[in-house]
């Protein structure tokens, strides 16, 4: 499509505003601003209505891992498209990309099994499930409560947005529901404390400990947590954390699940972030990366432990999706995790990329005062907007919201999340590209502090 002239703009945000409810949106607001109309992407570049270039600096929505206008991609859709663009896998079916997809997906992660869904949602509502279909199997049916953590994003879907610990989606849809805990996050800038980050990372673990001996580890299914907290604000835990945790699950016969949606398929370096992060989850939830957002799939990586009795004597597990294994989505997965291999992403992302773009990133926080903390994994970093230490600007100045603005005016996408800024550029970025993304950063906090 090409971009629209200003009639045809005009019409286009009318039409928006008439027809289209956004996701996470003041409809009110959204129709008197008027929305801005993407219409190109190319390389971590994505193109708006009025032709203004914008350094995608959130790779979508975490999830366009190799880049906009990947050839690769587009004809494994095509192909298959031309071939069989749908079966399901109900009714002993399934089709060649699904079944390729799985071995690959054992290959590059190590579990033996996939359940597969549409979104990262559908597969954390899977997770609910599977967890209590597994103790039930195993004769203790009673293990029916999920311990998740304030802050935490898990999807919108009711389970889903049960799971995620985040106040305003809970308030609009009398969540959680029952059955669902919630312990704090590892946030170690929030906390604002004096102990060292190892040590706040294995206290911080042991509220989990806390919890299960509260509820009785008898009625206690499974601990679930994003290795990194994502639409949270970029939350790194501590390098002591993830261990603890993993330690406390299999003291107390609890389930591990990691949701990798966001962490998945590269974004820290590696595969998934649990082979960095010195932990060994029983499931695992993906989705965005897997198919770098060109088409949606989602799903759960199974280990032996719960799969081998779901194969063994579970018999029919009475849950799926229409679109379970969709072999369009499948294939352009096989072909996004062909990019990821042969392009060398993995190490490009641990080995150049984070290291040169945390280096810089650093020196953001060094060098302005708006900065309380400038941190980064991978290719997820936040930047932490104070008014001085670790004391916040006053809520009603919306300084996260400020700077995003600006930084789209300046030509970069961020994303705030209240007074955190965040970014997870494509891994295709090059050095120059992350030059570009952190000189406007820069610019936007040179800008702000001169108008304070």
């Amino acid at each position: 499509m090409n971009s629209p002239d200003a009639a045809n703009l005009a019409a286009l945000q009318q039409s928006d505003r008439a027809h289209h409810l956004h996701p996470f949106t003041d409809f009110k607001a959204l129709g008197e601003a008027g929305t801005r109309v993407i219409v190109r992407g190319e390389g971590i570049y994505v193109y708006d209505q009025d032709g203004k270039r914008l350094l995608d600096g959130m790779a979508g929505l975490w999830n366009v891992n190799v880049g906009y206008g990947r050839r690769e991609l587009i004809d494994a859709a095509t192909d298959q498209l031309q071939q069989l663009a749908y079966y399901n896998s109900f009714f002993q079916c399934t089709t060649p990309p699904a079944i390729a997809l799985a071995e690959r997906l054992a290959e590059i992660s190590g579990f033996s099994h996939v359940f597969f869904a549409g979104s990262g949602s559908e597969a954390n509502d899977t997770q609910l499930r599977l967890a209590r279909r597994y103790w039930q199997l195993v004769g203790k049916p009673e293990k029916q409560v999920v311990i998740s953590r304030i802050n935490a994003y898990h999807g919108s879907t009711l389970a889903a947005a049960s799971l995620g610990g985040m106040q305003d989606m809970h308030k609009q849809g009398g969540l959680p529901i029952p059955g669902i805990e919630h312990v704090d996050q590892p946030y170690y800038f929030e906390a604002d404390t004096n102990e060292t980050p190892a040590d706040f990372g294995v206290r911080i673990a042991g509220q989990l400990q806390s919890r299960i001996e509260e509820l009785g580890a008898e009625n206690v299914a499974a601990f679930i947590g994003e290795p990194v907290q994502g639409a949270g604000g970029v939350i790194i835990p501590p390098e002591t954390y993830w261990p603890e945790v993993q330690r406390i699950c299999q003291a107390h016969d609890v389930l591990l699940i990691a949701d990798e949606v966001i962490t998945g398929f590269g974004r820290l370096g590696e595969w998934f972030a649990f082979q960095r992060l010195d932990f060994e989850p029983d499931l695992v939830t993906f989705a965005k990366g897997v198919t770098s957002g060109y088409i949606p799939l989602g799903g759960v990586l199974v280990g032996e432990r719960v799969s081998s009795v779901l194969t063994t004597n579970g018999g029919e597990f009475a849950h799926g999706y229409t679109h379970s294994g969709h072999p369009v989505a499948c294939a352009v997965a096989l072909a996004n995790i062909d990019v990821i291999d042969r392009d060398g992403l993995l190490a490009h992302v641990r080995d150049d990329i984070e290291p040169y773009l945390g280096a810089l990133w650093a020196e953001l926080g060094e060098r302005h005062a708006l900065v309380g903390e400038a941190r980064l994994l991978g290719l997820m970093g936040a930047i932490e907007l104070v008014e001085k230490g670790r004391v916040r600007f006053d809520k009603d100045l919306k300084m996260g919201e400020r700077c995003r603005d600006l930084a789209i005016d300046h030509g970069l996408v961020m994303r705030a999340v209240g007074d955190t800024l965040i970014i997870a550029p494509p891994l295709v970025i090059t050095r120059s590209e992350v030059d570009e993304l952190v000189g406007i950063a820069d610019r936007v906090l040179t800008e702000v502090a001169f108008e304070l």
